[in-house]
C-alpha cells in the first residue's frame, strides 16, 4: 500500500538525521489506508453469512479498538475518551508501549488483530496481519514494528474482553425461538422458512444508549383482517405498489437489499448468494464520504468508529421492538388474507416485521454522518457494485436513508408504519448519540 510506503518514509528520514522517534505520527493523509483494512474485515463477514445485528456488533468493536490506539497514544482535538461514556468501558490509560511505536502501524494492526478475535473466519485475517507487518519493515526497525504491534495486541485484549461482557455470549445459551400462534404474529417465510434471527439481540448491553427500550417506537397499527380495517390498508398498500414497481424502484429495492444469506432455489436445487448486511453498506458509504473528504488517517478511525457504536445502538433498539410487537410479514398475510400467489420482490428476512431494521439503522447513522461531514454532502455509492449493483448518487445522507427505507416497500417486505416509524426511531437515536458525543457540524 503506496499510503504506508510514504508515511514509513517519512519516519525513516527522522531517524536517518540522528533522532529517535519516540513521539506518534499520525498522517494527514490517504483515508482509502484504512478503509481498505477494514474492507478485509468485511470480506470476512460476507463469507460467513454474518447477520446485521453480529455485523454492526463486530465493526463497533474492531473500530473502536483502533480508535484507542490513537486516543491514547496521539490525543487529536476530536477525539473523546469513551470510558465513563460507553456503558461499563474499561480505561486503557495504564497500558503503555514498551518502546516508541509507530500509531499508524499500530492503529492498522489494532483493527485487523481485533477482526481476527472477534469473527468466526477471523483467522483468514492473519495474512493481512502479516502482510501489514512486511510493508512496515522496509522502513520501521523491527523493535518498533514488534513494539507497535505488542500495544495494539494489548489494546485488543481490552476491547475482546469489553465484548464478552455485551451479554452476546449468553444469547447462544437461551432456548431456541418458537414462534407465537396467535394471529398477526411472526411466522418463517419461504423459500427456507428460516429460524428467527437473533431474537434476544434486544437484551445486549448498548454502548450509548441507557437501555433498549430509551426510544420505543409509536404503536404499530393493530392487526385486523377486517377488509374495512387500517391493518388490511397497509397489506393492501405493498400488494398494490409491488404489482406496479417501475424499473427505478426495482433498481431501489435491489440496491439497498443487503441480504446477507439470500436462498436462490432452482428446481430441486437450493443454493446461497452471499452479500453485505446493512451495517456493511453504511460502514461502506462512510468509507466513501471519509476518502472524498480527504481525512486524516485519525479522523477516519474516529468516523468509523462513532459509525459502529450508533448503529450496533441502533439494532439493539430495533430487535428489542421486533420481538415485543413480533408482528407478522406481508408475504405472510397477503397470501393468507389477499392473495395467494403474491411474492415480494425481496426475499422476507427471517424475523419480525416492525419496525423495519434498515429504516432505523439508516435514520440514525445518516443523521450522525450529516453531523460530521455536513447537511447537503453528495457522493456516488459504489458499495454494491461488487456484487453486480450499479451504483447510485445522493445529494446527502438523508436522502440516502429515506431511500433505503423506502426501498422495504418496494421490495415488499414492510408496511409502511414501520418504514415511517422506523426513520423517527432512528433519528432520535442518531440525535442522541450526536448530544451525548458533543458533536457540532
Amino acid at each position: 500500500m503506496k499510503w504506508i510506503v510514504t508515511c514509513l518514509l517519512f519516519i525513516s528520514t527522522i531517524v536517518a538525521k540522528g533522532d529517535i522517534f519516540s513521539e506518534p505520527y499520525v498522517t494527514k493523509t490517504d483515508a482509502q489506508a484504512y478503509v481498505q483494512t477494514l474492507k478485509k474485515l468485511t470480506d470476512v463477514m460476507v463469507g460467513d453469512v454474518t447477520g446485521p445485528c453480529a455485523a454492526a456488533r463486530y465493526y463497533a468493536y474492531a473500530n473502536m479498538a483502533a480508535y484507542e490506539v490513537i486516543y491514547q497514544q496521539a490525543r487529536p482535538a476530536q477525539y473523546v475518551s469513551f470510558a465513563g461514556l460507553l456503558k461499563d468501558y474499561p480505561g486503557f490509560s495504564t497500558v503503555k508501549p514498551s518502546q516508541p511505536i509507530n500509531v499508524e502501524l499500530a492503529s492498522l494492526y489494532a483493527v485487523v488483530r481485533a477482526g481476527e478475535e472477534l469473527l468466526p473466519s477471523g483467522f483468514t485475517l492473519e495474512n493481512a496481519r502479516h502482510q501489514l507487518v512486511k510493508e512496515a519493515g522496509g522502513n520501521l526497525s523491527p523493535a518498533i514494528i514488534e513494539a507497535s504491534c505488542a500495544y495494539a495486541d494489548s489494546i485488543v485484549k481490552g476491547i475482546v474482553k469489553y465484548a464478552a461482557r455485551d451479554g452476546y455470549v449468553k444469547t447462544s445459551g437461551y432456548m431456541r425461538y418458537t414462534p407465537f400462534k396467535e394471529a398477526g404474529s411472526w411466522q418463517p417465510t419461504p423459500p427456507g422458512y428460516m429460524e428467527a434471527y437473533e431474537p434476544h439481540w434486544g437484551s445486549l448491553r448498548p454502548f450509548l444508549l441507557d437501555s433498549a427500550t430509551q426510544f420505543p417506537p409509536a404503536a404499530p397499527v393493530a392487526y385486523n383482517q377486517q377488509k374495512n380495517s387500517g391493518f388490511y390498508k397497509l397489506a393492501k398498500e405493498v400488494q398494490e405498489v409491488t404489482s406496479k414497481l417501475s424499473q427505478e424502484q426495482i433498481h431501489i429495492a435491489n440496491f439497498w437489499d443487503c441480504n446477507p444469506f439470500f436462498l436462490n432455489q432452482k428446481g430441486h436445487i437450493s443454493f446461497a448468494t452471499k452479500k453485505i448486511s446493512p451495517g456493511g453498506h453504511w460502514m461502506g458509504i462512510t468509507g466513501i464520504a471519509c476518502t472524498q473528504k480527504q481525512l486524516s488517517l485519525a479522523e477516519t478511525i474516529r468516523w468509523h468508529a462513532l459509525v459502529g457504536i450508533t448503529m450496533s445502538d441502533a439494532f439493539i433498539s430495533c430487535w428489542k421492538e421486533k420481538f415485543r410487537s413480533n408482528r407478522i410479514r406481508p408475504e405472510t398475510f397477503i397470501n393468507t388474507h389477499v392473495d395467494p400467489d403474491w411474492r415480494p420482490l425481496l426475499q422476507t428476512p427471517p424475523f419480525p416485521e416492525y419496525t423495519s431494521g434498515h429504516s432505523v439503522v439508516s435514520s440514525a447513522v445518516s443523521t450522525l454522518l450529516t453531523t460530521l461531514a455536513g447537511e447537503n454532502f453528495a457522493y456516488t455509492d459504489i458499495t454494491e457494485v461488487e456484487f453486480g449493483v450499479p451504483a447510485r448518487s445522493f445529494t446527502s445522507f438523508k436522502q440516502a436513508a429515506q431511500e433505503a427505507a423506502i426501498s422495504r416497500l418496494y421490495g415488499g417486505i414492510h408496511y409502511r408504519d414501520a418504514i415511517d416509524n422506523g426513520l423517527v426511531q432512528g433519528k432520535q437515536i442518531g440525535n442522541y448519540v450526536v448530544q451525548r458525543l458533543k458533536l457540532k457540524q
